[in-house]
């Protein structure tokens, strides 16, 4: 895209994105994701008069003398966004691809965040990290975030989203929100999310084409990993490699689901030939209803 092109569609998904959060969130966000009003900071040594059930019984058992938490008021939340930008999400048979949906849904949860008064951060990844952009508030950076979203070219085409998850705890200390968007085609990530989850909220959006499910019976065609860069040629009407196609796909599926169970993280799941604004209006009434 041009310089203008680019910056008319971030026109374009402003302006359709902070509507979506002016009418249809209407406070939701708000409510699910709120300050959690006091953070522990550090210990120090017990003081006549401080509270006795905030001393750290640890830490005095190590130093034979008492000493207490510190804790200090948290006044915002960090939102991160971990986007996939691997060569994956370039397809798409619909009416838009992955990375495209991927965009907009950044764009809806990161005005979400600033109308909260929270700071939003972004991770892009492939199977390497390419690219930390650090929480910040405002407008401006919510733009920014979008062009890059919409302008990077990545270098690496795989996906690693262990090695974007281990990132993401090196460089963000205090708790954060975290949204993994990714189509989730990746092996071996169910241990990092169980260790980052211990200290941030991890949310997966896993984003879905119908056609990476089912193969069209059409005869001979060559078909060509995205990421990988392998072609080969397929006889789609054959009976084995219809279902050697749909094997694949439930073991991923599964792989999945019991990552996502075991780590208890909570999963909105956008299939991207429907409206993803029910999947996001869901997933925050059903975080509502544990508050």
């Amino acid at each position: 895209m041009t310089t203008a092109e680019l910056l008319k569609k971030v026109r374009q998904i402003e302006i359709k994105t902070r509507g979506m959060v002016n009418h249809v969130f209407s406070g939701e966000y708000h409510s699910v994701f709120k300050g959690r009003g006091m953070e522990f900071s550090e210990v120090r040594e017990y003081s006549y008069g401080d509270d006795i059930r905030q001393i750290d019984w640890n830490v005095t058992a190590r130093h034979g003398k008492p000493f207490v938490k510190i804790f200090e008021e948290e006044r915002e939340l960090t939102v991160m966004l971990l986007v996939d930008v691997s060569k994956s999400g370039d397809f798409g048979t619909v009416t838009a691809t992955k990375q495209e949906i991927a965009t907009e849904i950044c764009a809806v949860l990161a005005f979400s965040a600033i109308r909260n008064n929270d700071k939003v951060g972004m991770i892009l990844f492939s199977d390497t990290v390419e690219k930390f952009i650090a929480p910040k508030k405002g407008k401006s950076h919510i733009l920014r975030l979008v062009r890059e979203l919409l302008s990077y070219e990545p270098k690496g085409t795989g996906t690693n989203i262990g090695g974007a998850l281990e990132y993401l705890n090196h460089v963000i200390k205090k708790r954060s929100i975290s949204f993994v968007m990714s189509d989730f085609i990746d092996e071996e990530y169910d241990s990092a999310l169980r260790i980052v989850g211990k200290r941030h909220d991890v949310i997966a959006v896993t984003l879905n084409d119908p056609r990476e499910r089912e193969l069209p019976k059409v005869g001979l065609i060559k078909m060509k990993d995205a990421e990988t860069g392998v072609e080969r040629w397929i006889d789609t009407s054959d009976t084995n490699v219809q279902k050697s196609f749909r094997n694949y796909w439930q073991k991923h599926e599964e792989y999945l689901r019991k990552a996502l169970l075991s780590t208890k993280v909570d999963r909105i799941n956008i299939e991207i030939q429907n409206p993803y604004i029910r999947p996001l209006v869901d997933f925050f009434k059903m975080r509502e209803s544990r508050v």
